[in-house]
């Protein structure tokens, strides 16, 4: 029997009996128009989370696997190339300026690295989870499982307001690299806003395909643009550019490799943990990937490889080139691509050229952001509604797979980026807190898919289940989420440290203290906010392992037999090539 027929869960093979709902309709009648006309009309089968319940509402304790109404058309490469690449942005490109100048080159590195390490192991736990249990809305739907409902609601709110909020962020942030241009600076910023806004919106129409096809350009682009800027890099410390001398690690003695003590560096994580923001996105993505069982674990693993290359070596290079007290990176704002240090480095060597050429790919890195917000807000919202956490509206699916009216009021978000019409102030000012909305997101995200993570192992081993039963098991182990999660905690304590008595407090009035701290640490009450009245609410229990179900919403029929497939053909496999797929 084929490997495909024991997915699909062919007649002829052992297991429960198959379900058929939840896919997606097809609209293969008719004109092009009319097929085109129909794709809107919504799936009355369709359901983002599927989970089978009695009379009661109870989950039943066989469960029919999941068949999600997303269209599944999100391939290896797509799936690759945004574990590559998704999450390389302005955190990166722009936030890394912020970092630099408030805790030198060392802290830079060491924040950095830390944070890698950190979401090395969430998204080797969430890879688990996603091969096992590839819903949509995932992070939602493994905290409600896994640990609370109430912590489930607040997670997925938290996790769509963030990406809500991004969307402008970026459309402002890509209006304002435009102006490096001396040619564009008397256009109106809204013109801009007007072009990108359609862009981002025309790609999330064309459905998960037309999302998967963009990230798979816009990260090759921003993969070139990064490993072209090291390359060059290195010339320019070496002294290979002609007028140029060589540099080394000067900038590490003369201004020195930290800046503002401890504190610069805990202020440095923050700014880290929201460049590495975006790469929970390939768990989001495991839905609507044609084989999540086989993709996955790949993509999971090349999050190592991004760490190591894009982040760690480019800001090593970046630390060598740009001091932290450069005029350049003082005082400028995060959404201003000229406070690039990848600009800056390249403007201090005298080449002409290649910051426009960097400006171009900060913008592509900005759009590419944009688009994955749309995606991400979308699919927690229509997952929400059809768990009865949104507005049931959100939940529409039409017949090619695409949770259309989240895309459209996710969309509308967008529209708050005509701000910038409002002048710089006013601009600046609501940057600041729409990234207030955003900032600490990440980490309560990541800090409950560790603890998911943990609660699902606990859960898995006391229902009598044994690893070798799953398709992919993290390669950080259980103890990886136990880091994981605290180091979460850490950056969480550190960011409230920094936000109560910033850089330089003493000089600052109360008021200006007052709105440091909820700048820095206004997402904390907002998750507190969703967590206590839904808990008050519905009056839900936190889970006790031995009532946690690990059986719906679990896709693969036979598994045990695919497993069995699979490890017999990479028995077969030389040295080499078992070393090459347990690191790739």
């Amino acid at each position: 029997m084929s490997e495909k027929d024991l997915e699909k869960g062919d007649s002829r093979a052992s297991g429960p009996p198959q379900y058929d709902y939840g896919a997606t309709e097809e609209t293969l009648e008719g004109t092009k128009w009319t097929r085109f006309r129909d794709s809107f009309k919504k799936n009355p089968n369709a359901r983002m989370v599927t989970e089978a319940v009695d009379e009661e509402g109870k989950p039943l304790e066989d469960q029919p696997p999941a068949e999600p109404a997303l269209s599944m058309k999100l391939k290896d490469r797509h799936l690759q190339m945004i574990a590559i690449g998704g999450s390389i942005g302005t955190g990166l490109f722009v936030g890394s300026g912020a970092a630099l100048e408030a805790g030198g080159p060392a802290s830079l590195i060491i924040a950095y690295g830390l944070i890698g390490i950190m979401l090395f192991c969430t998204v080797h736990a969430l890879g688990e989870l996603a091969v096992a249990f590839p819903v949509a809305g995932s992070f939602a739907v493994y905290a409600s499982r896994f640990i609370d409902p109430a912590w489930g609601f607040a997670m997925a709110w938290n996790y769509a307001l963030s990406w809500l909020v991004t969307l402008p962020l970026e459309i402002v942030a890509a209006s304002i690299t435009v102006g490096y241009w001396p040619g564009s600076r008397n256009v109106n910023p809204a013109a801009w806003v007007t072009i990108f806004l359609a862009v981002i919106i025309s790609i999330n129409l064309f459905g998960v395909k037309g999302y998967g096809e963009a990230e798979f350009v816009f990260s090759i682009i921003k993969i070139l643009a990064v490993v072209g800027f090291i390359i060059l890099g290195i010339i320019i410390d070496t002294g290979g550019v002609p007028g140029q001398s060589y540099m080394g690690a000067k900038y590490w003695y003369n201004p020195g490799a930290f800046h503002n003590g401890f504190k610069g560096l805990c202020s440095v994580f923050v700014t880290a943990a929201f460049s590495f923001a975006g790469t929970e996105l390939v768990g989001l993505c495991a839905a609507e990937t044609e084989n999540p069982r086989k993709t996955l674990p790949t993509a999971v693993k090349q999050v190592f490889w991004r760490i190591c290359l894009f982040y760690m070596v480019s800001l090593t290079i970046v630390g060598c080139l740009v001091p932290y007290n450069d005029p350049n990176l003082i005082g400028a704002s995060s959404s201003d691509a000229n406070a690039s240090p990848f600009v800056i480095a390249v403007k201090n060597a005298g080449i002409s050229a290649v910051p426009s050429i960097m400006n171009v790919v900060i913008m592509i890195a900005v759009l590419s952001v944009g688009n994955s917000s749309i995606y991400g807000s979308s699919r927690t919202l229509a997952a929400l509604a059809d768990r009865g956490q949104a507005p049931k509206i959100l939940g529409y699916i039409d017949r090619s797979g695409r949770p259309l009216v989240a895309i459209l009021f996710s969309s509308a978000f967008g529209f708050i980026c005509y701000i910038v019409a409002a002048g710089t102030d006013t601009r600046e000012k609501a940057f600041t807190w729409m990234l207030a909305i955003s900032g600490l997101a990440a980490i309560f995200n990541w800090a409950s898919i560790c603890l998911c993570h943990i609660r699902f192992r606990r859960a898995w081993k006391l229902k009598g289940h044994t690893l070798d039963e799953l398709a992919f098991k993290s390669q950080a182990t259980v103890w990886g989420s136990y880091v994981g999660f605290i180091f979460n905690i850490l950056i969480l304590i550190a960011q409230f440290w920094t936000g109560f008595a910033p850089v330089g407090y003493g000089e600052m009035t109360a008021g200006e203290r007052v709105q440091s701290f909820f700048q820095a640490y206004l997402a904390f009450p907002i998750v507190v906010l969703f967590y206590i009245v839904y808990k008050i609410w519905f009056k839900t229990k936190f889970k006790r392992a031995k009532d946690i179900d690990v059986t719906s919403g679990r896709r693969e029929m036979n598994l045990a037999a695919l497993l069995a497939e699979e490890r017999a053909e990479q028995a077969k496999w030389p040295m080499w090539k078992k070393i090459y797929k347990t690191i790739c």
